[in-house]
């Protein structure tokens, strides 16, 4: 029998499990039915989908192709539930869709399909902290939710779409970028808090570091604290920036109170530019013993 949605206390109940008997949760982003049974196959705990998955398919860097992420994320969770047989399949779902306003119409759209869970991705908050303008492209965004007639857009509405889930009984996760952050997502119900390092280093197309290791993961404990102080016993999690592949991350169980990482590039796009390089490089080195003249 292939996937089916699961439980949320079932979720938790297997992700505990996993930190107490002392092995790291692995969420997998995977954009394909192959990466995903493999990835199963693995023992990644959570399988990921994400719209920008489409790019890293495409050979490029991880960035939003054109489109609506929200149709083409439930597009493609049918591909992975064919293959996937006990991993519960996560949403990115962006809670700011300005072509369906609203929200709990939206959401159901991915609870129907047959979603296990949702992480907020598309996230205004990796532009707000990462890229552009801080606090005040958020106040910016949150201004314009009178002209979507909504009570929230931007950050706040990743939080409430969060808190709608949490209602529902929905698995949670929440990518977030500073502490404020947290205790927010913490307070609306979230499950898991993924801190978002950054863009993901490594590979042919990973993108440039943004700070020096110490201080991102000095920043990134800062996050996890007020996490667990809003909730003791969250779970906390870390993805991107120089976290590319197993050895990479080692430091963040060294220095930080993570119990696991969630992995895109570093599960369906760096390993399979080594793998198939590796491959052909094989296979062009192989002796012709019986070369005809």
């Amino acid at each position: 029998m292939m996937s089916t949605r699961m439980g949320r206390r079932e979720i938790l109940s297997r992700l505990k499990k996993e930190v107490a008997e002392g092995r790291p949760i692995l969420g997998a982003g995977c954009s394909a039915g192959i990466i995903a049974k493999c990835a199963e196959i693995g023992g990644a705990d959570l399988i990921i989908v994400y719209s920008t998955g489409k790019t890293r398919m495409m050979g490029l860097p991880t960035t939003m192709i054109t489109g609506t992420s929200n149709p083409i994320t439930l597009e493609m969770v049918d591909e992975l539930i064919n293959v996937v047989k006990d991993t519960p399949i996560i949403a990115g779902v962006e809670a700011n869709d300005v072509f369906c306003l609203d929200l709990e119409k939206s959401l159901k759209r991915f609870v129907d399909k047959g979603f296990s869970g949702v992480i907020n991705f598309p996230t205004v908050g990796l532009y707000e902290n990462l890229i552009e303008g801080g606090m005040a492209l958020r106040k910016f965004t949150e201004a314009l939710a009178p002209g979507y007639g909504t009570k929230h857009w931007g950050w706040s509405r990743e939080v409430e779409m969060i808190r709608m889930l949490h209602e529902w009984d929905i698995f949670t996760m929440s990518y977030v970028f500073t502490p404020q952050d947290a205790a927010a997502m913490v307070s609306a119900g979230v499950d898991v808090v993924c801190v978002h390092a950054g863009p993901t280093m490594g590979g042919l197309s990973g993108f440039a570091p943004l700070e020096d290791m110490d201080k991102l993961l000095t920043k990134a404990q800062d996050v996890m604290d007020a996490a667990k102080q809003a909730r003791p016993g969250v779970i906390c999690l870390i993805h991107g920036g120089p976290f590319y592949d197993p050895e990479s991350t080692r430091v963040v169980y060294e220095k930080t109170d993570a119990v696991g990482f969630v992995a895109a590039s570093a599960i369906e796009r760096i390993p399979i530019e080594m793998a198939v390089a590796t491959v052909c490089k094989e296979y062009k080195q192989l002796p012709m013993l019986r070369r005809q003249n």
